[in-house]
């Protein structure tokens, strides 16, 4: 099948070397604008556009979309992967087969732009992917199919997204598979029952003590690997990037250090205690409480 691909980050590429490697036609790729990145802010190629570049495909990095950029474009379908826009009506009716997406959440659940983040903040215990119909609304076409799966206690957001993103290549070809065969089935999805996953800001970093301690790990590793929970401590804001919960109680006000030596960093909150395992000083590296503790004095 002759297709365009419309990606950005690493859960899309994983998609399209799928497609690559099912032997389809990939007649042109659109992905987001290069960005610099690092100290030396060096411009720095999407992964979709790196493997685009492996491949010989056309790249596409328009600032706006219309029709007229597809106007040289031979495509059956468009298939989008996190892309990071939405589409106008005009793409949207230009191949035969439509234009799918592969979205990371079960929806109507968690629409927007960082799903798979928002269902460990929201202390789920499953999620997986959804294959789609676009339609002018955000996520909100009918659904074609849908993978499960269990969220890990201790995963991180981080290390979800690589599993959903070969889960989702996965259904991407099996849908795309389905539908050249004439056997694709779309169900209209429920809109009253659709929640929102907006895209995360570094606002969202600081840790409310007045949670409970399950509700403080969520956060911790719902924000990895970026933007990354943070605490104040020491009149310093530390970036934390994991926590276990404790079975102690403690009527000390949340927020307080509990423990009284170097040995662990326990902190209150609303429900108990938690452990704070492995933190980062402004300007340093990732380490241990236990070895931050050693060279810091903490009241």
């Amino acid at each position: 099948m002759r297709i365009v691909f419309m990606g950005t980050p690493e859960f899309a590429r994983k998609s399209l070397e799928r497609l690559y490697n099912d032997g389809h036609d990939i007649t042109g790729i659109f992905t987001q604008a290069d960005k610099p990145r690092n100290r030396g802010m060096r411009l720095s190629y999407s992964p979709v556009k790196e493997l685009a570049i492996k491949y010989g495909t056309a790249v596409y990095q328009p600032s706006k979309l219309s029709a007229e950029l597809f106007e040289n474009i031979d495509c059956d379908l468009i298939a989008v992967v996190a892309y990071g826009k939405l589409l106008p009506k005009e793409i949207l009716e230009i191949p035969a087969f439509g234009c799918i997406n592969i979205h990371g959440s079960l929806l109507p659940k968690y629409r927007g732009a960082s799903p798979v983040q928002h269902a460990i903040l929201c202390g789920e215990k499953e999620t997986g992917v959804t294959s789609m119909y676009l339609s002018e609304g955000m996520d909100a076409g009918d659904i074609l199919y849908k993978r499960r799966t269990q969220i890990g206690e201790n995963e991180t957001a981080g290390e979800l997204s690589d599993r959903l993103g070969v889960m989702g290549a996965e259904l991407l070809s099996f849908t795309i598979d389905m539908i050249g065969r004439g056997e694709a089935v779309r169900t209209p999805q429920s809109h009253n029952e659709a929640t929102f996953a907006p895209l995360l800001t570094k606002e969202i970093s600081p840790i409310d003590w007045l949670k409970s301690a399950y509700e403080i790990k969520c956060k911790v590793r719902g924000l990895i690997p970026w933007p990354v929970a943070t605490m104040e401590l020491g009149g310093k804001v530390l970036k934390v990037f994991s926590v276990d919960i404790t079975a102690n109680q403690t009527s000390i006000t949340p927020g307080t250090v509990v423990s009284p030596d170097k040995s662990k960093l326990e902190v209150a909150c609303a429900d108990g205690t938690v452990i704070i395992n492995e933190l980062q000083a402004p300007g340093g590296r990732i380490m241990s409480a236990t070895d931050y503790l050693r060279g810091n004095t903490i009241e």
